[in-house]
């Protein structure tokens, strides 16, 4: 028996005399009936706090991963707090220059970037691209000879490291979609290649170890790997990406954005690396900041196996749990501090028998049919890696602080989905 770990919930979360649970100064249960479930809430000011401590944690400079959730309100808040925002696609580096963020405040990521995404890129101006591969730096060198300006880039390398995360969301490894690798010898061809084109401008190289690590020795290994190669290139700066691990769970712990930071400077140091470090945060930025809140709709008893209980979400707004088999812990937003006796499978309303939210949650004895069941840490990699799947409508996100809400999202309605139809 076990009550919700408090570190798991929002900075601003707070737990009222009645046991019910409030968030940025307003009750949780009061949010959900005035916006429906399922039900993104944020809190602002945890974020805010993330990125100025990303900030003073990476002075070089840091970018916000874009990825993790992107919406015209975070690009804002994150770039009002001093971050640049990496972009993954053309669809993100229009969400954040839509937002009003200065195009040389963009950092631009992707192994496979079409050339229409470059020239938008180019064209814009951008803080940076980083180029990961020797078809693009082709398409690079097309586009300047037809005309388009000469970008800065760095180089994203892969060190052939084995951070300790799940296999889908390693990336440094040397069997990796993603950059140029180290010991295949390309890291090395495309960094003389990148320094002698007369089309782009070198101004360092990137790396990224994986997401959800929580082992910062395994960026210092990235450091120490790389050092070698890069320091006859006197790269100007050295961006180690993003991927710190945040807790999900009962049990996990994360160092956070300062000790990452620290232990990146200090393995830098010891090899001798003089550039600009950097470093792209998104998960640490925005996971712990927000709750879901869904509806239960059925308790189904199956005695000696499990209690299923199914929410009115579900994949389609977290796919974390069937891409990654990622745990998530449950309580009720009614009596947040209370024990949790109770182990069910919380799923979703999709037609799949995968459709997962949580394998072993844990709840009150009297959950019943109506009630509003949460999950905490779902502010990156929910709303962002969500779908229409079944045609199901994506939920709506509230930024809260001080006592106000805002929708920043609105809830999507059936007729956003026949709106491509034609």
């Amino acid at each position: 028996m076990s009550v919700l770990p408090a570190h798991l919930l929002p900075d601003n979360a707070r737990i009222e005399a009645d046991g019910s649970l409030s968030i940025g100064g307003l009750s949780t249960l009061e949010l959900a009936e005035e916006f429906g479930t399922p039900l993104f809430i944020y809190d602002e000011a945890h974020i805010r706090t993330r990125c100025e401590r990303a900030v003073k944690a990476f002075p070089d400079g840091v970018a916000y991963a874009g990825k993790a959730f992107l919406c015209k309100a975070m690009a804002k808040l994150a770039y009002a707090a001093g971050m640049h925002i990496d972009v993954a696609s053309g669809g993100e580096l229009f969400v954040a220059r839509a937002a009003g963020v200065p195009a040389d405040h963009l950092v631009v990521h992707g192994n496979n970037k079409s050339e229409k995404e470059l020239r938008y890129a180019m064209d814009e101006g951008v803080h940076r691209i980083v180029v990961d591969s020797f078809d693009e730096m082709d398409r690079i060198e097309a586009l300047v000879d037809a005309g388009a300006a000469r970008p800065r880039v760095l180089l994203r390398l892969t060190p052939g490291i084995e951070a300790h995360t799940h296999e889908f969301v390693k990336t440094g490894q040397e069997d990796s979609k993603f950059g140029f690798g180290v010991r295949s010898g390309d890291a090395k061809r495309a960094l003389d290649r990148a320094r002698q084109s007369s089309a782009m401008e070198f101004v360092g190289v990137h790396v990224h170890v994986g997401s959800q690590v929580f082992d910062v020795s395994s960026f210092e290994q990235a450091v120490e790997v790389l050092a070698p190669l890069v320091a006859p290139f006197a790269p100007e700066e050295l961006c180690l990406g993003g991927g710190l691990g945040v807790a999900y769970v009962e049990g996990e712990q994360s160092d956070g954005i300062e000790a990452w930071g620290a232990a990146i400077r200090r393995a830098c140091a010891r090899a001798g690396i003089t550039a600009r470090i950097t470093a792209e945060p998104g998960r640490s930025i925005v996971a712990s900041s927000a709750i879901t809140v869904y509806r239960v709709g059925t308790i189904k008893e199956i005695p000696g196996v499990r209690t299923f209980v199914s929410v009115d979400g579900g994949m389609s707004d977290n796919p974390r749990p069937v891409l990654y088999g990622s745990g998530y812990e449950t309580f009720l937003p009614r009596a947040a501090g209370a024990e949790r006796p109770r182990v069910i499978r919380l799923v979703g309303k999709h037609c799949e028998s995968g459709d997962l939210l949580v394998r072993e949650g844990k709840v009150p004895a009297d959950l019943k049919v109506g009630d509003l069941i949460s999950t905490p840490v779902t502010g990156a990699y929910g709303y962002s890696l969500g779908s229409n799947y079944n045609k199901v409508t994506r939920p709506a996100v509230v930024f809260v602080a001080d006592g106000a809400a805002r929708v920043v999202i609105r809830r999507e309605t059936h007729e956003d989905l026949i709106r491509l139809d034609t």
